[in-house]
């Protein structure tokens, strides 16, 4: 199969080899820039900085990830708003696009993940796979351990709890936890007076 039909195939839900020679070239060259970033010294944030704008498809400003960073194709199609905080261990099986939007909280050992596999061992055991987009709106909270799996969206203002399995799409302004994740209930004007089972917010 010719690379362009492969990347065609790539980013529209379509199947392919992802063992293909020419493709695995250009994931080794997106994957030198992230061992760059994941081998910067503590006090390197400028050359971070810098390295996340090389290796993103678009990035916004003052966004922060902890090294160590996990990116299956180096974050060459993760699309990232201002704003952004990685805690240590987040893991981007970027295969296809990640939509990630302003003010977005990720705990440690977050994984999002778009690429898949058909069902049938014959196929996967000639490495077929294919991908579904990810989007992670405005202002979500991902906590520590939550999985994003394929072609779900998470709505803005919405928080995630630890160890959810994120297997469907999750409305904005709610709290959502689980496996599978499931509403736990609406954000709302409580949430702006109290915090950890009614202590008030005196800030």
């Amino acid at each position: 199969m010719e690379l362009k039909e492969i990347e065609k195939r790539m980013h529209g839900g379509g199947l392919y080899f992802c063992n293909d020679e020419e493709l695995q070239k250009i994931q080794t060259a997106a994957q030198e820039k992230l061992y760059e970033y994941n081998h910067t010294r503590p006090s390197e944030g400028e050359k971070r900085a810098a390295l996340l704008h090389q290796m993103c498809a678009e990035i916004g400003t003052g966004c922060w990830l902890e090294p160590p960073l996990h990116a299956d194709w180096g974050c060459r199609f993760v699309h990232m708003g201002s704003g952004v905080y990685a805690n240590f261990n987040l893991t981007l099986v970027d295969d296809t696009h990640i939509y990630i939007g302003d003010h977005v909280l990720f705990g440690p050992n977050v994984t999002i993940d778009t690429a898949t596999h058909p069902i049938h061992p014959g196929l996967r055991s000639r490495q077929a796979q294919y991908n579904k987009p990810v989007f992670i709106e405005d202002n979500v909270w991902l906590g520590a351990g939550t999985i994003v799996l394929p072609g779900v969206r998470i709505g803005k203002n919405s928080v995630i709890g630890a160890g959810s399995v994120v297997t469907a799409d999750i409305p904005a302004n709610v709290v959502a936890v689980g496996a599978p994740c499931r509403v736990l209930r609406q954000i709302n004007e409580d949430d702006l007076r109290c915090y950890d089972k009614g202590k008030l917010i005196d800030l």
